[in-house]
């Protein structure tokens, strides 16, 4: 296991396990986390042994509640924050691994929280879990990706409903809507998530690498450049004599 502050890390053969590790704070997202997450998911991106990775929350209260507000008066000019971002943008380097990424999550996931999981391509949720997007009624906006990643997963009018209201969602809710693709017994929820990413390791790495790619880049435009998309990939990858494709 590798040693960081605020965050756990260690491999269980392909598959490389992220426990958000602030549990006497609800696992809040500070500047420390932040550049820890930073050096472990470039390690992950360019680990060629890793085939599947999990992100999970440690104690049995939250996955993770959002910036820790605590720093908000000790952070940076917004001017530093914003080249701090650029220098160390978490949120982009999440979206961009081509490994498939599975969130277990439990009890609360608020905002840049729920950000970041709306960012991993598979959620089970224990049937514990609130998930919520506060920042409008903080006179905020979501600064992690929420406004595009949340109606992209789950559609506009939702997406809208939940960004607006700044409401609080169940996991029956978030099932219903399409958050998450698994609830499960909280006791259960670390078993499920490792069965996920187990499924996951099995398939061809680079079909999977490819799907996460044409999903990604054709949801940006109409559904006739996403088929032109997929249909250039397909047959690059049957002309370099690769199988799997249909």
């Amino acid at each position: 296991m590798s040693n960081f502050t605020t965050v756990k890390y260690f491999k269980d053969n392909s598959i490389a396990n992220i426990v958000l590790n602030r549990p006497e704070v609800l696992n809040a997202y500070n500047m420390q986390m932040r550049d820890d997450m930073y050096q472990i998911l470039s390690a992950v991106r360019d680990d060629s042994d890793v085939l599947a990775i999990t992100i999970t929350g440690q104690g049995d209260r939250a996955f993770c509640t959002g910036a820790d507000l605590t720093e908000f008066g000790s952070n940076p000019s917004k001017v530093s924050a914003r080249q701090v971002r650029w220098e160390r943008d978490v949120w982009g380097l999440l979206y961009s691994i081509s490994k498939p990424i599975v969130a277990g999550m439990n009890g609360y996931v608020v905002g840049s929280g729920l950000e970041m999981a709306l960012l991993c391509d598979i959620r089970v949720a224990s049937e514990d879990c609130l998930f919520w997007l506060p920042e409008s009624g903080l006179g905020m906006l979501p600064a992690a990706g929420g406004s595009q990643s949340l109606p992209r997963i789950i559609g506009e009018a939702a997406a809208l409903d939940l960004l607006l209201t700044g409401r609080r969602v169940d996991a029956e809710e978030a099932l219903g809507i399409g958050l998450v693709h698994e609830i499960v017994p909280k006791e259960q929820l670390k078993e499920r998530t490792m069965v996920w990413a187990g499924m996951l390791v099995k398939q061809p790495s680079d079909i999977i690498e490819r799907i996460k790619y044409m999903i990604g880049r054709g949801m940006d435009g109409p559904l006739e450049t996403g088929i032109d998309l997929e249909l250039v990939i397909a047959l690059g990858s049957l002309k370099s004599g690769e199988s799997g494709w249909s």
